[in-house]
């Protein structure tokens, strides 16, 4: 018994400095198989089958990685055998710190996964574990250069967005958030953690059931509009519903309507000349109607089938769903029917006023052409916002000197900016 004892507390200890818990059902060999890229956003209750399955179809019989912070060996059964689709392997990792993140066998295993999976928990542990480390930049090789498929639910949801609720200090009420925007409660993460296509500028939100969880959505959106003088966009899930975004960007619904109120919600500022809040400030209640029309929403019925979706390349197109109108009149919330927004005069402004700037190749290997007007002042930076020195000889940047990975080239000219996500091979 002593023995017993003793190995048992010898383990405990090795799980606890090593900072993970890993289980492995199926092939310990890797699996070298080219995924097919996708992401899948869960509502937080019991998983969609339907969408479990197309998950692990874009896997393409490689390896499954499950990222949680708490919990045990849930999924990997559920994965592996019980969906029909056939895997390498599907292994999870309990994370129990930073340290444990940044492990050189938890960033091969992740290298090498051809889907990855987030649980759900905590948020704030994934953003203190995950961000601003190793893992936070293999996370986006495996999203941006290898195009693996990744998805989550519940708060491996919420952390999928450019912008996040990161419930640093704890979650947030929906009456919190509508009478200050700025309550410490509401913090938030601004394109500086994971990035993934299409879902840019935008905050994710799950567990919809409670509809109060709108307002508390329209919050966090107000201030992204507000804090980035940008449009905001959003994307939420009833608990029971799923959406499912491929490589071009048309979001499939899953889901047991009619039989159960299931639906998503792609939830974006009007495209109006004015749409910031009329008031989004620390103390008060916010204010956000503009005419009633703040923000455009298309609801959307989860089929089993998946047939219902949005389009996320133009953010105007979808089938099976009907347009609101949510807004904010200091501080309740309110929702009207609505039709589809018209962005198109908004973007031919936009594109006058711009001028026309291509960067070409991207993916790139060495070198970088820019075609412009005017000369440009260039500046490059990694993931982690750091300064690369670079070379450039008026239009074209030599980069042999740079890794592969991800990396941002701003360039400013006539009083404008103009920011590109490139990646080299």
């Amino acid at each position: 018994m002593y023995r017993i004892i003793l190995l048992f507390l010898v383990c405990g200890q090795l799980s606890f400095s090593q900072g993970y818990t890993e289980y492995v059902t199926g092939n310990t060999i890797d699996a070298v198989i080219s995924p097919d890229a996708g992401i899948c956003l869960m509502g937080g209750a019991t998983e969609s089958d339907e969408a479990m399955v197309w998950f692990l179809n874009k896997a393409n019989g490689g390896d499954v990685v499950v990222l949680r912070a708490s919990g045990s060996d849930g999924y990997n059964n559920y994965f592996y055998s019980e969906l029909g689709v056939t895997v390498n392997s599907v292994r999870t990792f309990v994370i129990d710190n930073a340290e444990g993140a940044t492990s050189a066998y938890v960033l091969d295993k992740v290298e090498k996964a051809e889907a990855i999976w987030f649980a759900g928990g905590d948020q704030f542990d994934y953003v203190t574990y995950f961000k601003d480390n190793a893992l936070e930049d293999a996370l986006n090789d495996f999203i941006n250069v290898k195009g693996g498929v990744i998805g989550g639910t519940s708060a491996g949801m919420a952390i999928l967005g450019g912008g996040y609720f990161s419930a640093e200090n704890g979650t947030i009420t929906n009456a919190q958030a509508l009478s200050n925007p700025y309550h410490n409660r509401l913090t938030l993460g601004y394109n500086d953690f994971l990035e993934i296509p299409y879902l840019e500028n935008l905050i994710t939100d799950s567990h919809y059931d409670d509809p109060d969880r709108r307002a508390r959505h329209s919050t966090f959106l107000a201030r992204y509009a507000t804090d980035n003088s940008s449009r905001a966009f959003g994307i939420a899930c009833n608990e029971y519903t799923a959406v499912c975004v491929d490589s071009n960007g048309r979001a499939y619904v899953f889901g047991d309507y009619p039989n159960y109120e299931e639906h998503a919600f792609f939830i974006q500022t009007n495209c109006a000349t004015d749409y910031l809040p009329e008031n989004c400030t620390s103390g008060n209640p916010l204010n956000w109607t503009r005419s009633n029309e703040a923000l455009k929403v298309y609801k959307v019925p989860g089929k089993t089938t998946g047939e219902n979706y949005f389009d996320l390349s133009d953010w105007q197109t979808g089938s099976g769903g009907e347009w609101q109108n949510w807004y904010i009149n200091n501080g309740t919330f309110q929702s009207s029917t609505a039709v589809n927004p018209n962005c198109s005069d908004l973007l031919d402004i936009a594109e006058n006023e711009i001028e026309l700037i291509n960067v070409y190749p991207n993916p790139f290997t060495d070198i970088i052409t820019i075609e412009s007007n005017t000369i440009n002042t260039y500046k490059m930076f990694d993931v982690t916002g750091k300064q690369i020195i670079i070379t450039s000889n008026y239009n074209t940047i030599n980069t042999s000197a740079l890794e592969a990975g991800i990396y941002f080239l701003n360039i400013e000219n006539n009083n404008t900016s103009n920011t590109f996500k490139l990646i080299k091979n």
